[in-house]
């Protein structure tokens, strides 16, 4: 599925996604290298044409890592250590934009935007393909951690135990529109 199928099927879990995701200006992308251990590294991700995009250095590694595997993880970034605002994740896979048509658009819709030009032809581009996302949250006050996932839609409270545990998962419905 693309953002605009998101939007359109689970508008308030996308909404948490450009407050987390997009709006900070950067998230945190986790590929995997050759030797199948995991690399964490910044982009700035971009809602165009209905699809979450990123942009890499020209021959940067992580972009070497997702032309030779494309699974992707998109993390929000977290600033500070209560998780009260939550973290937003976006699993899928990376499809690898080489149609300069494209680029050329992505350069001009980010130039205006953000305010910074990436000269098409020499970054490289991915459109993600999101297989599932995920926005945990916690109240710092009990300790409770609040789970949503999509799809398949599934919502859920780990009630505080100690400083370190957490109970079973109670349903609850909160943020996912009923499919």
């Amino acid at each position: 599925m693309n953002w605009s199928e998101l939007e359109r099927r689970q508008p308030r879990l996308a909404g948490l996604g450009r407050e987390r995701l997009l709006d900070p200006g950067v998230a945190l992308v986790a590929t995997i290298r050759r030797d199948g251990t995991p690399r964490i590294s910044p982009v700035e991700p971009f809602i165009m044409d209905g699809d979450l995009w990123l942009s890499m250095l020209w021959q940067s590694a992580k972009a070497a890592d997702l032309t030779r595997d494309p699974r992707i993880l998109v993390h929000g970034i977290v600033t500070n250590r209560n998780g009260e605002d939550g973290e937003f994740k976006v699993r899928g896979h990376a499809r690898n934009e080489i149609d300069s048509g494209v680029q050329r658009r992505y350069a001009e819709a980010v130039a205006q935007a953000l305010g910074w030009k990436p000269e098409p032809g020499h970054f490289h581009l991915f459109a993600v393909d999101i297989d599932h996302l995920s926005f945990l949250h916690y109240d710092e006050p009990t300790g409770d951690q609040y789970v949503t996932q999509w799809p398949p839609g599934r919502e859920y409270v780990r009630r505080g135990a100690t400083a370190t545990s957490l109970g079973m998962p109670e349903p609850r419905t909160d943020v996912l529109v009923p499919d």
